[in-house]
């Protein structure tokens, strides 16, 4: 099934000038569609339709290839249909090529995630439908006024007032997700057709941007939605944490005297989210592939185990799991060099920190916002004692 993903990005918008690009969680708001899109298991190709010389460039950026789109369909009154159309037409022209399925993703939506994407794909398919969308429950009265300025009940009657839970349920639609068989889309020339369902996702990945407070809004949905995606990263039962030292207790930089001795910098967050952690009594251990007696202080003051100078973190790790009957599969790692991606594959979740190579973080489960020696363990610890006070929680 070769479903095509479109996302249509004009470059003129009078509520928010330049909204696409604008920032938001550190990236502009495009790119957030885009890696979803990227990310998901049903998308086979990524076009963006702009008009912009500045949103091509980011897309690309992000991975998705473009096609411009001319002036007479990039107004405010022109549809997304439109856009959709224009797409398939200059790939039919110039590649021949034709997809299996429309999948139209508005960039104005950003909490999409993959699961969304791709639940509603899965249903327009499992259900044999032609069109899917994106909808959210919807419990709320619904007033007009009539033309009597009255206000006038529209989907209740204003006599019965139900508990949210006698009501027969409703949706709103988010706006963010439509999938569409070509064929049909072509023939009706919009984006519902035929037999239409629906794709149900979380009310909290409904928000749309249209009002500059929504960015304010998003970015603090966000933030939850990444935090609970993380504590979902980790695995259960958590058997223990073993770190690396250099560029995740420091920042990777070390400060050399002239007799030779050294000096790193560590954040003292980090000592207290570790220690909040020894309470819990979760085996910790510290790998580290320098010999410097900085690393052993630290650890010392920390009062976590320590082993140093290991050309060979792997066999050392395995041998330490052995030692104290530690299943690896419930064993943290985090680390930020390429030197850690063998531990990192070998046990049930490895960490990044926000500034490590890049390969490790294309190996790591869980990548950090913080960078090492700036918060990254606190961060850690922080979601670890989340997780393990959920746990004890769950088999009370």
């Amino acid at each position: 099934m070769n479903s095509l993903a479109i996302i249509p990005a004009r470059g003129g918008s009078k509520g928010i000038p330049r909204k696409n690009v604008c920032p938001l969680a550190g990236k502009p708001l495009i790119a957030h569609t885009i890696e979803s899109a990227r990310q998901s298991k049903t998308i086979t190709r990524i076009i963006v339709s702009t008009d912009d010389p500045e949103i091509t460039a980011v897309s690309r950026q992000y991975g998705a290839e473009v096609i411009w789109r001319p002036a007479e369909i990039s107004g405010d009154t022109a549809s997304s249909e439109t856009a959709l159309l224009h797409v398939l037409d200059y790939l039919k022209t110039t590649e021949n090529y034709r997809p299996d399925l429309i999948v139209f993703l508005q960039c104005t939506s950003p909490l999409t995630s993959p699961e969304d994407i791709d639940g509603t794909v899965n249903v327009l398919l499992n259900e044999d439908a032609d069109s899917a969308f994106t909808a959210t429950p919807f419990h709320y009265f619904l007033w007009k006024n009539d033309q009597n300025n009255e206000a006038v009940e529209i989907n209740h009657d204003k006599h019965a007032r139900p508990m949210r839970q006698e009501r027969k349920p409703q949706y709103i639609e988010t706006g963010a997700v439509y999938v569409m068989r070509t064929e049909g889309f072509l023939k009706a020339k919009h984006r519902f057709f035929g037999k239409t369902v629906m794709h149900i996702t979380p009310p909290e990945r409904r928000w749309e941007i249209d009002e500059p407070i929504d960015f304010r809004v998003a970015e603090v949905l966000m933030q939850d939605q990444r935090r609970r995606q993380n504590l979902q990263a980790l695995p259960s039962p958590i058997s223990g944490l073993v770190m690396d030292f250099d560029g995740v207790f420091t920042d990777n930089k070390v400060v050399v005297f002239q007799d030779g001795r050294e000096a790193v910098i560590c954040d003292r967050g980090d000592g207290m989210g570790l220690d909040r952690l020894k309470r819990s009594g979760l085996p910790l251990l510290v790998l580290s592939t320098e010999k410097n007696s900085v690393v052993q202080a630290r650890c010392e003051k920390l009062g976590i185990p320590c082993r140093q100078g290991i050309s060979d973190k792997v066999s050392v790790l395995n041998e330490w799991l052995k030692e104290n009957n530690i299943n690896p599969s419930g064993i943290i790692y985090v680390g930020n060099d390429i030197n850690d991606l063998p531990c990192l594959r070998s046990v049930g979740c490895g960490v990044a920190v926000g500034d490590a190579y890049p390969e490790v973080k294309a190996s790591a489960r869980l990548v950090l916002s913080a960078h090492g020696g700036k918060g990254a363990i606190r961060e850690l610890t922080e979601l670890i004692i989340q997780r393990l006070e959920e746990d004890k929680i769950c088999q009370m």
